[in-house]
């Protein structure tokens, strides 16, 4: 199968025919004897991993600690304030500080549920074309699908549910306190960043981190193939 792939993504780089030719050149080379692997394997396969990956990465990232107990998608103190963070650590309100940074988190984490329909929907509309194109594609081309499919989406989603999240986890008040205190502090830039769009932002970087690592999964480890049309589509 790998052989007949490999011959199928050759014959898909180089070809600057029509769509409707290419997806038919595609379909005879994907039902040769060797591989066995259709067009309609290729498209359902990637909906499949897609699925799998994405509602994986969202039960991931919603649960507790999903964001704030992991070091590589944690939401950091808002870099244009970090010299804002320093200061007001220096005058023993790092408390304060850390309280703030783990509201930030959790009101990521409860945001992420509302990914999930909006990633369905994208897979569903999918065009076999996208599928073959995703198979034969890098080893994040999925994740790179669906950024491009759904951030804008999930940017419209995110924001009113951060939002209303960071209030209810208190980081709004955490960070209304932190900013008076610092816009007191003698000689200091005032200042007061946009709070829901940096969450929002950094949420979703970080459930595209995620993803990219559920597909990367799927691809490499066997054991990740949890069904005969999966080990069909990625196996050797």
């Amino acid at each position: 199968m790998k052989k007949t792939l490999t011959i199928l993504f050759i014959l898909l780089m180089g070809c600057n025919l029509a769509d409707a030719q290419i997806l038919k050149d595609a379909k005879k080379l994907l039902n040769t004897k060797t591989g066995g692997l259709t067009e309609k394997d290729a498209s359902d396969g990637i909906r499949e991993a897609l699925v799998n990956g994405t509602d994986s990465s969202v039960r991931i990232v919603s649960a507790v600690n999903g964001f704030w107990g992991n070091p590589e998608i944690k939401i950091p103190f808002p870099p244009d304030a970090r010299e804002m963070e320093s200061k007001l650590r220096a005058i023993g309100m790092g408390k304060k500080v850390d309280e703030f940074n783990e509201s930030m988190n959790r009101a990521a984490e409860k945001a992420a549920t509302e990914a999930k329909p909006i990633f369905v929907n994208a897979i569903k509309s999918m065009t076999v074309k996208d599928a073959i194109s995703i198979v034969r594609g890098s080893e994040n081309s999925a994740t790179i699908y669906l950024k491009k499919t759904t951030s804008k989406d999930l940017t419209e989603k995110f924001q009113p549910v951060i939002k209303t999240a960071l209030d209810n986890v208190d980081a709004t008040r955490y960070w209304k306190d932190l900013i008076t205190t610092y816009n007191k502090i003698p000689l200091v830039r005032k200042m007061n960043p946009d709070l829901p769009q940096y969450v929002t932002q950094k949420a979703l970087d970080g459930l595209f981190v995620m993803i990219s690592k559920e597909e990367l999964r799927i691809r490499k480890d066997p054991a990740a193939r949890t069904s005969e049309l999966l080990k069909k589509v990625f196996g050797k």
